[in-house]
């Protein structure tokens, strides 16, 4: 069946119910009848809000190959003016894990204007394949040609795992290719491993808030398609040693068409808070008090170099911006080190931090959830133990 909209002009009565549900604006009225542009991509809204079922969307049939069929583990390269973001390092990391397990190989979508050296980066660090598409026109990403790109890779090599990050990238890409493919998609993945007697892929995530940690299967479709939390998983040391295979991939015009254009790309300005970058963090949560407790901490981080960070309720608080905000509706952080201040450690501020190298906690309540799973831990007042520190540090420094 070929996919496509179908205007049942007996039915239609032309009261225009349909037009401003159309979030591309292709539908309008003619002659008292609804009539379609070119510009429709068959998303369904005007099929729902059509009173009298006049709108019939016909979606492109399928032929379902059988699962055993997938293998493998795709991962989805993120690269911006050709760096490779470190989140595909770390998806790439797991997902060499994952496949011990599995025995499949590694491969990697890699699309960009300039690969430089980067396949070559990439098979060290646990690739076997670079499936590189290389284009002028790739050097920033597009919805589009992303997504057509990672469809047509998905069905000549039917990889049983395709990985992506969960940035503001793979959160457009992954669900637009999981709808076109007809599979399913976990979102947000903070944990993944591969069950021993299915060989499925487990996918955990937070739900319901934060306050449950679901983890979800993909049975009957392939590939299993999930989206990972940055800095959360760890990458693998390079090896300079390991050998792998390139493959480029012709890309077509057809691939490459865009109905939008980059105007201009303006990078963050300096000084801008990018939390997810730092080697070391000092947090603050509700046992600050207030917003001039951050003070406090500020000349902590300053003498250690650390940025500073916060929970979700001090930042709700207004007592901080949000670009200091670690947790799940926050920044996912790994630095080396996380000194936690007057923090419980709710689940939804554990899961943005509990990858970092090591933890220490401060906080008056014994029975804080943060002590639970801290390296160092310090049941004492902030207010107290942080100035005591700050001030043998500066004793130090001035020896």
């Amino acid at each position: 069946m070929t996919a496509g909209i179908e205007i049942r002009t007996e039915v239609c009565t032309g009261c225009g119910d349909c037009v401003p549900t159309c979030p591309y604006g292709a539908l309008s009225l003619e002659k008292g009848v609804a009539v379609v542009g070119e510009d429709c991509t068959l998303c369904g809204a005007c099929e729902s809000a059509c009173p009298f079922e006049a709108i019939i969307i016909r979606q492109k049939s399928t032929v379902r190959k059988d699962v055993s069929s997938y293998s493998g583990i795709l991962v989805v390269a993120e690269q911006r003016d050709g760096q490779v973001d470190s989140s595909t390092l770390e998806l790439l990391g797991e997902a060499r894990r994952l496949s011990e397990v599995l025995g499949d190989r590694v491969d990697v979508l890699l699309a960009t204007a300039d690969s430089g050296e980067w396949p070559q980066t990439l098979i060290a660090r646990g690739a076997d394949r670079i499936l590189l598409a290389e284009h002028e026109s790739l050097g920033h990403y597009g919805t589009e040609p992303a997504a057509s790109l990672l469809e047509r890779v998905i069905e000549s090599e039917s990889p049983s795992v395709v990985l992506a990050a969960a940035t503001t990238t793979g959160r457009d890409l992954m669900p637009r290719v999981a709808k076109r493919i007809d599979t399913g998609l976990t979102a947000d993945c903070t944990g993944l491993r591969i069950d021993p007697e299915t060989g499925l892929l487990m996918q955990t995530r937070p739900a319901f808030g934060g306050n449950i940690m679901a983890t979800i299967i993909c049975e009957g479709t392939r590939p299993q398609m999930a989206t990972v939390r940055p800095k959360v998983m760890k990458p693998i040391q390079a090896d300079d040693s390991r050998r792998g295979e390139v493959i480029r991939l012709d890309v077509s015009s057809e691939e490459l068409a865009s109905r939008t254009s980059i105007v201009s790309f303006e990078p963050l300005e300096e000084g801008t808070i990018d939390i997810t970058e730092a080697e070391r963090i000092v947090s603050g949560g509700r046992g600050l008090k207030g917003p001039e407790g951050f003070s406090v901490l500020e000349e902590l981080a300053e003498l250690i170099g650390a940025s500073v960070g916060a929970s979700r309720a001090v930042v709700d608080a207004g007592w901080i911006p949000y670009p200091h905000q670690v947790g799940q509706t926050g920044k996912t952080v790994q630095p080396k080190i996380y000194i936690a201040c007057g923090i419980s450690g709710a689940v939804q501020h554990r899961v943005g931090m509990q990858s970092s190298d090591l933890i220490i906690a401060i906080n008056k309540d014994e029975s804080a959830p943060i002590f639970e799973f801290c390296d160092e831990g310090f049941v004492a007042d902030l207010f107290e133990l942080v100035p005591a520190l700050v001030k043998e540090l500066r004793r130090r420094d001035s020896d």
